[in-house]
């Protein structure tokens, strides 16, 4: 079925089409076993596939066991991976959605605990491990000091999301999306907050950004052409005076990202200061997603406290992003698009067994 809006408008990337603009982010649920993806996920992912969304990202899945943010956080570092994700993939594309995988390391913030447990550091008498980072710079007070990476473990780590990147297209994912935001390990080469090295890996915006994209250059080349890649990253770090990583060394990253090959940056912000004050509010991050698809000429997606259709549809009239993407509105409700295109006046199919609603 077509639609007047833009929302339920369809949209084709590469060999995929998306049948709407309204995607499931990327979100934690700290419910998998040794990296495995467990009935949860199914139930949890399949959810919003079934309910309309025209993407769903499965949370950030780390190509190492050390790149986990938590012991029980998803990983495709293995082959045994695998089939229990493409029990998931082939559940999502049943449902006329499109399967993505968001590939990722903590870094720095990794061997941490779920999020209802508290705490700060998981030790390794319960399962815990030695984060890595660029630097010898811990997140916060009462945070791991991490390794700084060598030459071989940076090399390495590159390795693994070309490993990753031949394990998610196994799996039956259509779209791989790099994970370079929220103070993780990518944007922490990224940003002089946490890189402090004084190699190829850092200093200047050249260096800082060199291991974000060779991991981009080596994920590229394993990923087919015709499907779609993504680049999730933190527009800016809401360092005071701009300090940090900010929105025109953004839109560098982004235009080299593109000569890469990446199709769509996913546009966030933050995660690299414990205490960042950040002005949030409905919106509040769709100036970077407008900012950078104007400034770099490539698609974008917006997120932040996105959450009424009219809202949604308006970012994608004005011409601010491409596409939304969200998160915790699709965990209060998981049939949003069916709420949204209720509230649209549009015309979508749903599940043939929900039809009497």
């Amino acid at each position: 079925m077509t639609s007047a809006t833009k929302l339920f408008a369809p949209l084709k990337i590469k060999s995929i089409e998306f049948k709407n603009r309204i995607w499931v982010s990327p979100m934690c649920q700290y419910s998998s076993e040794d990296g495995h993806p467990t009935d949860w996920h199914l139930v949890h992912l399949g959810s919003r596939a079934a309910g309309g969304a025209g993407l769903v990202v499965i949370e950030a899945t780390a190509v190492s066991p050390e790149g986990r943010i938590s012991p029980a956080d998803s990983g495709i570092w293995s082959d045994d991976h695998i089939a229990g994700f493409k029990r998931i993939t082939d559940f999502i594309k049943s449902q006329g959605s499109v399967a993505g995988i968001q590939l990722a390391h903590a870094g720095r913030k990794a061997s941490t605990p779920a999020p209802w447990i508290g705490g700060t550091n998981v030790a390794k008498s319960d399962g815990g491990w030695q984060p890595v980072g660029p630097s010898l710079i811990a997140f916060d007070d009462g945070y791991a000091v991490p390794s700084a990476m060598s030459h071989d473990d940076i090399a390495k780590a590159i390795s693994d999301f070309e490993l990753a990147t031949e394990r998610s297209l196994q799996a039956g994912f259509e779209v791989v999306e790099i994970h370079m935001a929220h103070g993780y390990l990518m944007h922490e080469f990224l940003s002089p907050i946490a890189n402090k090295r004084s190699d190829q890996y850092g200093g200047s915006l050249e260096n800082r950004m060199r291991f974000a994209l060779e991991v981009t250059k080596a994920v590229r080349s394993k990923w087919p052409k015709e499907l779609p890649l993504f680049a999730r990253i933190s527009a800016t770090d809401w360092a005071e005076g701009d300090a940090g990583w900010n929105l025109k060394d953004s839109t560098v990253l982004c235009q080299k990202l593109k000569e890469l090959g990446v199709d769509l940056i996913d546009c966030s912000s933050g995660g690299m200061l414990p205490a960042a004050k950040i002005p949030i509010g409905p919106g509040y991050q769709v100036p970077f997603a407008a900012a950078i698809r104007k400034d770099v000429n490539i698609l974008t997606g917006a997120v932040g406290m996105i959450t009424e259709p009219s809202q949604a549809e308006g970012i994608l009239q004005e011409g601010m992003a491409d596409v939304i993407f969200m998160a915790r509105e699709f965990l209060r409700d998981p049939y949003w698009p069916q709420r949204a295109a209720k509230a649209l006046d549009a015309k979508i199919a749903k599940p043939k067994q929900y039809g009497r609603s």
